[in-house]
């Protein structure tokens, strides 16, 4: 039996934050895959050249998927760390308490951001997300006026002119992507772990804050009380991102030349910015799609729920088969694969883990990772209350 204040149990979830977090794990891999594809590249990774389709195909993913996906994983983040602080106060636990559970969480993130991204995938965002959690528990008793302040802050600054955008200059794959041994793997990479993990929070933190004011309203799981809102978020968060992407996402086309350094100094950080936009937009439709499922829902909507149910799994699951297709000591297919054809393996994965976690449910198997996180976070909050007699 789960303790009071513990995870919320599989039949108490509501259909639209876990079909969110399905989706979202397509999205990330939509948008993790074409870095892989050996040669030089630029504009968010993706490979100089190419076909007229592998353009088109980048074209695409630039619009609808880079710098969107990742926002709308920072929103259901902030989101599901409400919800854990909602059912906390509801079973009558004090707010330095919840910090310490909270807590507790962040470093089983970052442990096992930094295992990942040593051993499978550089691009870790786990480490990342436990430093936003380390910092971000600050902010649980911010009044909502603070939240969208300090959310707008943080806009501002990732939206700031700079050279590094988008790669403002073509460059080679980054060594630590593709790594020719095990030796060079760990030292490039452990160069890089903190880096990722220290300034990721930067990126995330707008999303984060947003997702932590929804959460306190449960507007995600109550969309019948919200309707206009998250029609409004749909509507124009993904047309905000899919105009503030165009400039970017032509050049990557071949549509347009290539701008000047100055002008993707500006055009890069325009559109990581209006991403987050999108972000929010991905969120509130595919919850209006929740919506309309919610009393009929087939096997494909439960598969991709599960999905969202065990996101960290199949994230981390993801990574297994980007190592093993891509890494030059193993199939090394990194010089083979294409743009397009990396973005055929990223679905084909992603179906992968939507098969994986249906069993997963019709086994009534959390996912191992998921159990991993759980126990730590509340077994130990559990174990240390028990041997100190009270309620911590």
């Amino acid at each position: 039996m789960t303790m009071s204040g513990g995870p919320t149990g599989v039949g108490e979830r509501a259909l639209g934050p876990d079909l969110a977090r399905g989706f979202m794990l397509l999205f990330i891999a939509l948008a993790n895959s074409h870095y892989f594809v050996a040669g030089d590249r630029s504009f968010g990774g993706f490979p100089v050249g190419g076909s007229v389709l592998d353009r088109g195909v980048g074209a695409v993913i630039s619009t609808f998927v880079d710098g969107r996906a990742f926002p709308m994983f920072g929103v259901l983040f902030g989101y599901g760390v409400a919800q854990i602080v909602r059912r906390q106060r509801e079973s009558g636990r004090e707010w330095w308490p919840i910090r310490k559970l909270l807590w507790r969480r962040s470093l089983v993130l970052v442990v096992l951001g930094f295992v990942h991204g040593m051993l499978l995938y550089v691009g870790d965002i786990l480490a990342a997300y436990g430093v936003l959690l380390f910092l971000g528990v600050w902010a649980l008793r911010w009044k909502d006026i603070w939240l969208f302040v300090v959310a707008g802050l943080f806009l501002v600054l990732t939206a700031l002119p700079t050279d590094d955008s988008l790669s403002t200059m073509t460059e080679a794959t980054d060594p630590a992507m593709l790594p020719v041994n095990l030796i060079e793997q760990f030292a490039d990479r452990l160069a890089v772990q903190p880096y990722i993990a220290l300034l990721g929070p930067i990126g995330f933190m707008t999303p984060f804050l947003i997702g932590l004011w929804a959460g306190r309203r449960r507007i995600l799981e109550r969309p019948d009380e919200h309707l206009r809102l998250l029609r409004t978020t749909a509507v124009a968060g993904l047309s905000i991102a899919i105009v503030g992407a165009l400039p970017v996402s032509l050049v990557i086309g071949g549509i347009i030349d290539r701008p000047s350094a100055d002008d993707l100094s500006v055009l890069g950080p325009l559109h990581d910015a209006t991403g987050v936009f999108g972000g929010f937009g991905y969120a509130a439709l595919i919850v209006l799609i929740a919506r309309k499922l919610a009393d009929r829902q087939g096997p494909f909507t439960l598969a991709i729920a599960a999905v969202g149910q065990r996101s960290l799994t199949c994230y981390l699951s993801q990574s297994v088969v980007w190592a093993i297709v891509f890494t030059p000591y193993l199939l090394d297919l990194s010089g083979t694969l294409t743009t397009t054809t990396t973005a055929l393996l990223a679905i084909a994965t992603w179906l992968a883990t939507v098969l994986m976690a249906d069993r997963m449910r019709k086994a009534n198997n959390r996912g191992p990772f998921e159990k991993l996180i759980r126990w730590f976070t509340y077994k130990t909050a559990a174990t240390r209350s028990r041997s100190s007699g009270s309620l911590a």
